[in-house]
């Protein structure tokens, strides 16, 4: 069965009509937030027009929470679609992770990290 259809109530820190969002428990950094697709799809290309207004509104709520509790200095936002892109529960969530100066050493190039060497041009 699936871990986020199966999600605990307690750990929802927002929902709306059609996703909920909770604190990844793996962070990788201080505020790292998942948006959770209340129904189970795999994909971002299978999700409906209100799925997809529910996610933007939860993300913008998310972030003015964490600019109030943690002040980063900016966000990444991504979706790892299918195994090949690094997706290992197959439902559907983004990722909304603050980013502070000095995180890392060099963060131009941001998400293109995800291919180790491709993230410095």
């Amino acid at each position: 069965m699936c871990i986020f259809c199966q999600m605990d109530s307690k750990r929802k820190i927002y929902e709306n009509n059609h996703v909920y969002a909770i604190l990844d428990g793996f962070p990788v950094n201080k505020g790292h937030t998942l948006i959770i697709t209340k129904r189970h799809v795999g994909n971002y290309f299978s999700l409906n027009s209100d799925e997809l207004k529910s996610i933007d509104e939860a993300l913008k709520h998310m972030k003015n929470q964490l600019d109030d509790l943690y002040h980063p200095d900016g966000y990444n936002i991504g979706i790892n679609n299918g195994e090949a892109a690094g997706q290992t529960v197959m439902h559907l969530h983004v990722h909304l992770i603050p980013r502070y100066k000095g995180d890392m050493p060099n963060p131009r190039g941001g998400v293109r990290g995800v291919i180790p060497g491709k993230q410095k041009y």
